[in-house]
């Protein structure tokens, strides 16, 4: 499995908001207690809200908050954008003030977090290709409201899918799916998707491929987990 991949699943793993030790999750993508440990901090240096510590467990908690201020999806991922942007341009000036922002950004991340994510937007990011997946956020996120299937080319893999719902990772965007050609529901790394065509037709509920659907798996997994 390559690391970018077992990066993506143990986020996935941890997101239940349950509690896994470093042995579960070593056991879970076949690597060492030491890879753990590094993953772990990685990810939390890169923006994925990582709480826990060796020895206890680790949890992903809710993130994109910062008080007073509630922040939503769009306005994350403009903050994100137009830091990532400022803050590597040939201009001195602006970029070290783009910096300094983020750092002001940390200050006033939420508290019940292990530790901030060092530097908003600069941190280190496990992720090295992702943005060229922002360039199909527009279209997603109109695909969604309009109810209207899309065509993606993921890893030489095209297929018909319905998108039910965004989520960002620590400057991970993934894409809640149900897929037409596995029959089943995914959540696809948007910046694994080659290509993407919004199709003229569009889609309504039906049972067993809504994102209500999705979740009440989920919560099924997770009760069973918990067991």
């Amino acid at each position: 499995m390559r690391r970018a991949d077992r990066l993506m699943r143990l986020t996935q793993i941890l997101r239940d908001g349950v509690l896994h030790k470093a042995a579960d999750l070593a056991a879970a993508t076949e690597v060492s207690l030491r890879t753990i440990y590094r993953d772990m901090e990685t990810l939390a240096a890169s923006g994925v809200p990582i709480e826990g510590e060796r020895g206890i467990g680790y949890r992903v908690t809710a993130a994109i908050t910062l008080p007073p201020l509630n922040l939503t999806m769009t306005e994350v991922e403009a903050l994100h954008l137009g830091l990532s942007a400022v803050g590597h341009s040939e201009d001195a000036e602006l970029s070290i003030a783009a910096r300094a922002l983020s750092a002001k950004l940390d200050a006033v991340m939420p508290e019940d977090r292990t530790r901030a994510p060092a530097g908003y937007g600069f941190a280190i990011y496990p992720f090295a290709d992702a943005a060229r997946g922002f360039q199909h956020l527009p279209s997603l996120r109109q695909a969604i409201r309009t109810r209207q299937k899309l065509e993606l080319t993921i890893q030489d893999e095209t297929r018909s899918v319905r998108p039910l719902q965004l989520d960002y990772w620590g400057r991970l965007w993934t894409c809640v799916v149900w897929c037409e050609m596995h029959k089943d529901f995914d959540e696809i790394r948007v910046d694994q998707v080659t290509a993407l065509r919004i199709l003229p037709s569009l889609f309504v509920d039906e049972p067993g491929k809504s994102l209500r659907d999705f979740h009440d798996r989920r919560k099924r997994q997770q009760d069973t987990r918990s067991k």
